[in-house]
């Protein structure tokens, strides 16, 4: 009967200790800081915030800058839609996956090296107490494969129009060079209001979120479309440039006789306008106030968002984190298109705001859109994931000042990459040949320093940067753009007929 009570008073005691430990870990994950994760797809470095392009109107983007710290040379890790927020939500280089081109999200899931080494950023927030929430665009095709535990939708559905019935100012069925190669790129105002298109849609949802009461910290990721093409918003967004005061990208129209052929083939965009056309039809400058206007409307969207969480409860712990999948050339090196390893495509706004960052600072140390998974997880205190790849921020977050040895490296098909560091752009095909600019002297990259013997020393610094080991293409792997990549796809077993997509 003793030894009865005895096992009693020690389960009472174990249960109660337990309890205690229990109710300590979730005190702990209720004062975790919230974590607001904004996307705005194929967004340039235009923003007014960054100071690259005149006339931009993008009030909301700058307030929040000015609200914390911009990271001034911020780099994507594929100048491509799937695998640049692929490599962001796993932090696995395109090197250490295999996907360099486009996907689905079912793919992405399946993929073979991230079922056995990658986490998802929002699952490894919900393994550690975090609520996760999406809407939009966040993975390539929103979230179909149901990553969130709560999914808003909205760009599933909505793909990215509304659009006019027919083409208006381009099409590639117009261009027999286009090859059957297909694009969603054209622009003008569309009589719509506001209300229906998807990325009012994809605001209304976040605000509606901000305005519950949560009982878990959350990660919200917010995923708006444009500007993404095709460039059609209402025509309120249009009035807002005035024609004359529109300037175009500087171009050079002899700028690839010092590139090498390989550049040439991979970056050669046969369904999209080429700078030449669009001067020759007197088109330039009405494409360029179309995206100028798409930014606009986005950021009216992305202002409303902001609004809703400043005068909500989770206004002072909650940190904020703007980005943009990749760049896009809109009239530079002669195209208008992502898909390139020039700074244009590879060069993308991101911004840290809120809980824990001073305002009104900025770096302008070579970082990528890799190095966000592990910053998160060090801001809020989670414990690391020891299979990412990037690094964290905190350190320049802390001290914009902080020593910082790394480089930003982006990737485009197999062995095709290029380097940020210092004033230098480094870019190496996998043949050997390269391209090397100085930003600082030459922020257009016209000229090439590959082949100048005073520049060898640099070179050879860069290469010393670049991965071992390059994973072949997955089979998931899939482009309609160019027949340099589709020799690739072929070379690595894909099957092209049979696996054409959309080049959006």
């Amino acid at each position: 009967m003793k030894l009865f009570f005895l096992f009693v008073l020690l389960s009472g005691a174990l249960i109660s200790c337990v309890s205690k430990q229990s109710k300590k870990q979730n005190d702990s994950v209720l004062n975790k800081p919230n974590i607001l994760f904004i996307s705005v797809d194929d967004l340039n470095d235009w923003p007014g915030f960054l100071k690259n392009f005149p006339n931009v109107q993008t009030p909301n983007m700058d307030k929040l800058a000015a609200r914390g710290m911009v990271f001034s040379n911020a780099q994507c890790q594929a100048p491509i839609c799937a695998p640049s927020r692929a490599s962001l939500f796993t932090g696995l280089y395109p090197h250490t996956t295999g996907l360099y081109y486009q996907f689905s999200d079912e793919d992405l899931k399946n993929n073979k090296v991230i079922t056995e080494k990658g986490t998802f950023m929002p699952d490894y927030f919900e393994k550690h107490g975090y609520k996760t929430l999406g809407v939009g665009k966040i993975f390539h095709n929103g979230d179909n494969n149901s990553v969130f535990q709560e999914y808003g939708g909205v760009y599933s559905e909505m793909l990215f129009g509304p659009k006019p019935m027919e083409r208006v100012n381009y099409s590639p069925a117009w261009f027999p060079a286009a090859e059957g190669r297909g694009t969603a790129t054209d622009w003008s105002p569309i009589n719509l209001p506001d209300s229906d298109m998807s990325d009012y849609k994809i605001a209304d949802w976040a605000v509606n979120e901000l305005d519950k009461k949560h009982d878990k910290p959350f990660f919200m990721a917010v995923g708006f479309i444009r500007p993404h093409v095709p460039w059609h918003v209402p025509q309120k967004w249009f009035d807002l440039f005035d024609d004359a005061s529109i300037e175009v990208p500087p171009y050079l129209a002899n700028d690839f006789d010092d590139i090498p052929e390989i550049s040439k083939q991979l970056h050669h965009i046969p369904a999209m306008p080429d700078t030449d056309w669009l001067i020759k039809e007197n088109k330039w400058k009405g494409m360029v106030k179309a995206y100028l206007a798409s930014m606009a409307f986005v950021d009216a969207q992305l202002g409303k968002v902001l609004d809703k969480l400043e005068k909500s409860d989770y206004n002072n712990n909650t940190i904020i984190v703007l980005w943009s999948d990749h760049g896009y050339h809109l009239g530079e090196k002669g195209r208008t298109a992502k898909h390139s390893l020039w700074e244009r495509a590879t060069h993308v706004p991101l911004v840290f705001a809120g809980k824990g960052v001073r305002p009104n600072t900025k770096s302008n140390k070579p970082v990528g859109l890799i190095d966000l998974y592990p910053t998160l997880l060090d801001m809020v205190g989670l414990p690391e994931n020891p299979e990412n790849e990037g690094n964290s921020l905190l350190p320049l977050i802390n001290d914009e000042n902080a020593a910082w040895k790394h480089t930003a490296l982006t990737s485009y098909g197999y062995k095709n990459m290029s380097l940020y560091k210092g004033d230098y752009h480094f870019i190496t095909y996998r043949n050997g040949s390269g391209e090397l600019y100085n930003l600082r002297k030459d922020p257009n990259e016209w000229n090439n320093l590959f082949l100048n013997e005073a520049y060898a020393e640099i070179i050879i610094d860069f290469k010393t940067h670049l991965p071992e080991t390059h994973a072949v293409l997955s089979l998931d792997n899939r482009m309609d753009v160019n027949e340099y990549i589709d020799k690739e796809l072929i070379e690595f077993g894909i099957t092209i007929p049979e696996n054409k997509i959309l080049n959006h």
